[in-house]
């Protein structure tokens, strides 16, 4: 009888993956607080329980919660062994985006013509 020295398992075994791939229970977390986050604001604003400040505060903390939610869950930002060149490029894409809306919204307030 030929032994079998489990060398097909072996390469499959050891790819060199740095980070690993989610569970069924981490995606349907993620999923799960993805709807959440999306329904709470959508309700308070279609159903006006919140106006003004607190509903932008509102909207706001929820779309971070919601960036924190696909960075944890979906990106596995968290499961990294090595340097973290993922989350220094994210900052850095975040303070490119960020300065470019600002920088927008600013030229659109202050564009007027006298």
């Amino acid at each position: 009888m030929a032994q079998h020295s489990g060398g097909a398992h072996d390469a499959h075994g050891s790819h060199g993956h740095e980070g690993g791939h989610g569970s069924l229970k981490s995606y349907t977390i993620g999923f799960l607080l993805s709807i959440v986050l999306t329904i709470i604001p959508l309700m308070v604003v279609l159903n006006g329980w919140l106006e003004g400040t607190s509903a932008r505060v509102l909207l706001i903390g929820t779309a971070i919660l919601q960036f924190a939610v696909q960075l944890l869950f979906f990106m596995h930002l968290r499961d990294e062994k090595g340097p973290r060149y993922n989350l220094m490029t994210l900052i850095f894409g975040l303070v490119i985006v960020i300065t470019i809306v600002a920088g927008s919204v600013w030229i659109m307030t202050n564009n007027k013509m006298y």
